[in-house]
């Protein structure tokens, strides 16, 4: 394999590290994961301490699969911020921990964040 592919994938997976280093989540504030892969866009609450995933979404799951929001763009990821909330707003979750990953918080994560906000999560 070519070694700059593989530098790639290692500096990702730095970054990524980097990132969750600083956070953790609690049963009272649950961590919001977001991955983006080249195609689609995947989301998780996820409580560390406990070790379970408490709700998860995602573009390729069967409620968008039959819809326009199947697809990795801002508006599917505004749509996915807002359903997202509403499922934290279910399991009665309204403070959450925001983990990028190993992405820059612009485009459709800052898409993705700004719905969710707009729907009630606050981080």
């Amino acid at each position: 394999m070519d070694s700059s592919i593989l530098k790639k994938g290692f500096k990702s997976r730095k970054r990524a590290m980097r990132v969750r280093q600083k956070l953790r989540g609690t049963s009272q504030r649950p961590r919001l994961c977001l991955v983006k892969s080249n195609s689609h866009l995947q989301a998780q609450i996820v409580d560390d301490e406990a070790g379970a995933t408490i709700g998860s979404i995602a573009t390729f799951s069967k409620e968008f699969r039959q819809t326009g929001h199947n697809k990795k763009n801002k508006e599917t990821a505004r749509h996915l911020g807002q359903r997202m909330a509403s499922i934290a707003k279910e399991k009665s979750i309204d403070k959450v921990v925001f983990d990028r990953g190993s992405s820059k918080y612009h485009g459709v994560v800052a898409a993705f964040a700004d719905a969710a906000r707009e729907a009630g999560l606050q981080f």
